[in-house]
């Protein structure tokens, strides 16, 4: 069955990030919205799609819809969110749906008493990268987790105008508070300090302690450029570790024996260091951010299906750790 699905906001990220993966899909964008004139006709000719509208409320109540999904402000997911689940349709939204966890909460209740669910666009945890390390943890080969560390770094003119860093935290930092629970376990315990030199210019790390015993250390900030890698994971178990390089990049090391003194060495499979990062020039239709990965679990999950795709529930956790983190930084 095509999903048929109503889309509310129309920007940049929508159109360029997450609409032209959905359509790969079984779906049918049967509705857009957007407060932006111009934005909305743009995507309605990008898209081929005919009912437009400027109305939130009017595309939710559009006959024939299978569901609803949205990458507008967190407030918005809100509002939006709980309409749509109050109709019966189920939602995805991006990350956060809320702009708080309470907000979070409030969806999560509705997803139950509506029966429908709420899926949300933790595509971290499907970014190529960190799927392949996922996988690896996942198959028993690795053993035990002992400890995570990363780094996730963005640039100050993010808030050009306006230092305020809770666009930062929202659409940044909830990320890493869904991620590392995925890939170790669940979280126990934060910690967290700060430097900020200037305004705008943030460092801060943020420790972990998990439930399998592991501790993490996760830096975020504003201090770096763009245009530089700023993404970084890795995973370190027993004579084992992973390393997840701008979500594009893994290697993992083992247990190989020292080469230098043996005439006979070789590179073994059982223990040397495996590699993997992508051909970029082949001519294929590839997402190594994990936006199609993501709603190849999201587009089932909407009709219906049992699949991996984050929740809400998953939201409310994500979102309970950013306020905590807040509360240890005073931000």
């Amino acid at each position: 069955m095509t999903l048929k699905i109503g889309w509310i906001g129309c920007g940049i990220h929508a159109t360029q990030m997450l609409l032209p993966q959905l359509v790969r899909h079984d779906v049918r964008i049967a509705a857009l919205c957007d407060i932006d004139a111009g934005r909305l006709a743009s995507a309605g000719r990008q898209f081929g799609v005919e009912t437009l509208t400027n109305d939130a409320a009017e595309l939710i109540g559009t006959p024939g819809l299978d569901a609803v999904g949205m990458a507008v402000g967190p407030d918005q997911h809100l509002a939006f969110g709980l309409a749509a689940l109050e109709r019966g349709l189920p939602v995805f939204m991006e990350k956060p749906p809320s702009g708080t966890a309470a907000g979070a909460r409030q969806l999560r209740a509705a997803s139950e008493k509506s029966g429908k669910p709420l899926l949300v666009g933790f595509m971290k945890r499907y970014s190529v990268g960190n799927r392949i390390a996922r996988n690896i943890l996942a198959s028993g080969r690795f053993g035990d987790v002992l400890g995570l560390t990363g780094y996730y770094m963005t640039a100050p003119g993010y808030f050009a105008g306006n230092v305020d860093y809770t666009g930062f935290l929202l659409h940044h930092c909830v990320h890493y508070m869904d991620l590392v629970s995925h890939l170790v376990s669940p979280v126990t315990g934060m910690s967290a300090r700060k430097v900020e030199k200037t305004p705008g210019r943030i460092l801060f790390h943020v420790g972990f302690n998990f439930s399998c015993g592991a501790i993490g250390t996760i830096a975020m900030g504003t201090a770096q450029s763009r245009g530089a890698p700023v993404e970084r994971i890795e995973i370190m178990g027993d004579h084992q570790r992973i390393e997840v390089e701008d979500v594009v990049e893994v290697r993992w090391h083992r247990n190989p024996p020292f080469k230098v003194a043996d005439p006979e060495a070789t590179l073994l499979d059982a223990e040397d260091t495996l590699t993997w990062k992508p051909n970029f020039t082949a001519a294929a239709n590839e997402d190594y951010k994990g936006y199609h990965a993501l709603l190849s679990d999201v587009v089932p999950a909407l009709k219906g299906e049992a699949t991996p795709a984050p929740t809400i529930a998953d939201g409310v956790v994500a979102m309970e750790r950013l306020e905590e983190m807040r509360r240890l930084l005073g931000l």
